[in-house]
């Protein structure tokens, strides 16, 4: 049964899900919490650091939008290069010791009396046991790539220490040209075509954004039909589920966690959904110059665009007001192609990576206290 109508808090706390993992970002602390392919959590907590300047540009509304998106980027890019590294580890460990197992029973048959004929031989049932012991891991330095290939030699050579921080840099480049190439240059593109046909700039650029929300939706259900990405969405779900859990001032466990929606006010799913409605509206103002232009002008209103979206979600997800709600129910029913309902084991790792990023005076384990004393 979903709980969402009770009165709940408003928190800075946002999330990714990730491989097999969810990551999770408070204030002072941002924490990956990934389940190994033995069974166990393993947790990567490290402290945010924010300069005087930083803050202070995080305060400024509309531009605090577009900084906050590209630290997001480099966040959820970085959690998910730890999570693969995890999943990575776990199957050439698993390839190890399959060799091993392999080699020493073939040793054991060889050992074996030939005039033995296998008479007396029993099949042993295998039992796999799951162990849901929690590992902390406090790993402050970065992962290292076990095979280097030309493209690793060659940012170590010219960024030296620096390689790993590089990678990430060009990881978020490259998702950023990808996105552009497909959800702003592909559109315009297409629409292009229709010019001929529609004079209103108002129409055709509501077109253009038509045709951006389809190419979105289209994507995401043709990357849902992947069984990781399946996965993914689940622990998308628990994601959202232990937020709910902690706004809700419930004590952070799995029983009270399952008890909420997969659906959250403060997803990336419904601000990409408030960007491309933003889009239409703001790129309709600049007309419908020749394709060269209108790409360029796209790109620098770009920032704009998200700011303003970020603020009317950020005023969304914090009101109550039936308008408010209006706003956000088509970004709430886009999240139901990313988000699945999550197992209990699935809602155990959200919840790790939750507790770990909450301040050092707030105790986990006495929320259900808290919630009495503030009824």
């Amino acid at each position: 049964m979903e709980n969402n109508s009770k009165q709940q808090k408003y928190c800075n706390i946002g999330g990714q899900a990730l491989i097999e993992g969810v990551m999770m970002k408070g204030e002072d602390y941002t924490a990956i919490a990934v389940r190994t392919p033995k069974g166990d959590i393993t947790i990567n907590k490290t402290r945010i650091h924010k300069s005087r300047r930083k803050k202070k540009l995080m305060s400024i509304p509309v531009f605090r939008g577009g900084l906050i998106l590209i630290d997001a980027m480099i966040v959820g890019v970085r959690s998910l290069l730890y999570a693969a590294e995890i999943a990575e580890e776990g199957e050439t460990n698993s390839a190890e010791e399959d060799k091993s197992g392999r080699s020493e029973e073939i040793e054991k048959i060889k050992t074996e009396s030939v005039d033995n004929k296998f008479e007396n031989c029993e099949v042993n049932e295998l039992k796999v046991v799951e162990d849901k012991t929690i590992n902390y891991k406090a790993i402050e330095k970065k992962p290292v790539l076990k095979e280097e290939d030309i493209f690793d030699k060659l940012l170590k050579k010219i960024f030296k220490d620096k390689a790993y921080d590089a990678m990430i840099y060009i990881s978020v480049f490259l998702a950023l040209l990808m996105s552009i190439g497909i959800f702003i240059l592909a559109p315009t593109l297409l629409v292009s075509y229709l010019r001929r046909f529609v004079d209103s700039n108002l129409i055709i650029n509501m077109i253009e954004g038509i045709v951006r929300i389809s190419l979105f939706v289209a994507y995401v259900v043709l990357i849902a039909r992947m069984e990781d990405i399946k996965r993914v969405f689940q622990y998308h779900g628990a994601e959202h589920k232990a937020i709910y859990c902690y706004e809700h001032k419930e004590e952070l466990t799995v029983e009270n966690a399952r008890k909420f929606s997969t659906l959250h006010p403060r997803c990336g799913t419904s601000f990409l959904f408030v960007v491309m409605v933003v889009s239409m509206l703001i790129f309709s103002l600049i007309g419908w110059p020749n394709p060269l232009v209108r790409v360029g002008m796209r790109l620098l209103l770009l920032p704009i665009v998200a700011g303003i979206s970020y603020e009317i979600i950020k005023i969304a997800s914090k009101s109550q007001s039936k308008l408010m709600m209006l706003v956000n129910y088509p970004g709430m029913m886009l999240q139901k192609l990313t988000t699945k309902e999550p197992d209990d084991s699935q809602l155990e790792v959200a919840l790790e990576a939750l507790k770990n990023v909450l301040k050092d005076d707030e105790n986990v384990n006495n929320r259900a206290s808290i919630k009495e004393s503030n009824d």
